[in-house]
């Protein structure tokens, strides 16, 4: 049974690069976003990073990051770029709509609209209990903002400042608070093998950077804080890897951590530097799903890369199993990966022919549905050809020509 944590089940982006508009409905603890190179999978995956980056290190830093606002809205738009969510805080609990809309001026950008909407009981129209516009609105306070309550008003100090991210910071405000954290807390990953590689000056820290280069760090905290869980992640990682007996994590004379790799029969372990890249990504991304304190949506970029084509069925179950604790967004090509998962679980990605990116999930596919309850994997099927769209080789990954076996 999946524990009380927030889960996103909307998403709609408007305007953000090759997301002219892109409306993903019903969303599953595990998410998968299957496509071909190009086809959009990275970019969905950066609007969480996005968003995330906006609440902990402010708008203008992370549209910096990504080449300023004119680079990431869609080429040839004049119109904002727009974010809306639709999450709940646990199971049970009203849907809250969170609404953010972008726009840039004369004085650089700005958040245009900034909103957050809710239904308490099973009927009636939503309402917002926060609503903002260029840096001014009204909040309604209290645990449970209700339509008929005294409206504050507010005038944060700049346009370019997240409503959210400022009031979320008062006790008074419960529910926007919770947003903040929810989206404060995100973890998008980017790992790559060779950034495990490098020494990190010692100490104990509790969640893996973005590119796992704090990875002897991490082993060190769970050696210490939490030793059950890292003989739990290490003797998973046995089982994917041959011959492997320990990894460990140790002081260095100048105060460094030295990552250590040992294999059998070999009685001296070797630095992680001279480890493969398929064991130090699994070892990475064990770190991340077996996270004493794991974060409230995790992001993992194509973890097929370096890994062994029979590994991926079983990493994305330990997804499926993490996603009990968490929300799990995963982009992938891989048909391994996606042999694992179920039509529900599984967003297919195309570009039409104006480079706009659409989205379709399998369970809405023709035929999907009934081939992978009578034990077809999607992964097959996908190669095969009897998804509606995405065959990188068909019409640019679009939707198949009559002439394809639909």
């Amino acid at each position: 049974m999946s524990l009380m944590v927030p889960r996103v089940e909307y998403l709609r982006v408007t305007n953000y690069r090759a997301l002219k508009n892109l409306e993903l409905k019903s969303l599953s603890p595990l998410t998968v976003l299957l496509g071909p190179n190009g086809s959009g999978k990275s970019t969905i995956f950066d609007v969480f990073a996005f968003l995330s980056e906006c609440f902990r290190e402010g708008l203008r830093k992370a549209l910096d990051r990504r080449g300023r606002f004119k680079e990431l809205r869609t080429r040839g738009s004049s119109d904002p770029i727009t974010i809306e969510l639709k999450y709940r805080e646990k199971p049970d609990t009203p849907i809250i709509t969170y609404h953010l809309s972008l726009q840039e001026g004369t004085s650089g950008p700005f958040v245009e609209e900034e909103w957050l909407a809710w239904r308490r009981g099973s009927t009636g129209q939503p309402f917002r209990f926060l609503d903002f516009k260029k840096g001014a609105g009204l909040v309604i306070s209290g645990d449970n903002p209700d339509e008929k309550a005294e409206r504050i008003t507010e005038q944060l100090d700049s346009p370019e400042i997240l409503a959210v991210n400022t009031l979320g910071q008062f006790a008074k405000h419960p529910r926007v608070s919770a947003l903040r954290r929810f989206i404060s807390d995100w973890y998008l990953s980017y790992l790559t093998a060779e950034s495990t590689r490098g020494f990190q000056e010692a100490g104990p820290q509790e969640r893996l950077s973005q590119t796992g280069d704090n990875l002897p760090n991490v082993i060190q905290f769970l050696k210490e804080q939490h030793p059950d869980r890292l003989s739990q992640i290490l003797r998973t990682l046995t089982t994917r890897i041959p011959r492997l007996e320990r990894v460990d994590a140790d002081l260095m004379p100048d105060g460094r951590l030295l990552l250590q790799i040992k294999d059998a029969p070999f009685e001296q372990p070797v630095q992680a530097k001279f480890a493969s890249d398929g064991t130090l990504k699994m070892l990475a991304y064990l770190s991340v799903l077996y996270d004493p304190k794991p974060p409230q949506l995790i992001g993992m970029e194509e973890p097929e890369n370096h890994l062994h084509p029979r590994l991926l069925p079983e990493l994305a179950e330990e997804c499926r199993m993490a996603s009990e604790k968490t929300q799990l967004m995963v982009t992938t090509h891989s048909p391994y990966f996606v042999n694992a998962i179920n039509p529900k679980e599984l967003w297919m990605l195309f570009r039409d022919q104006k480079g706009f990116t659409h989205s379709k999930c399998a369970s809405e596919m023709k035929g999907i549905g009934d081939f992978s309850s009578n034990g077809a994997l999607l992964g097959d099927l996908w190669m095969e050809g009897f998804f509606e769209f995405g065959d990188p080789l068909v019409n640019a990954g679009g939707p198949a020509p009559k002439t394809s076996n639909l």
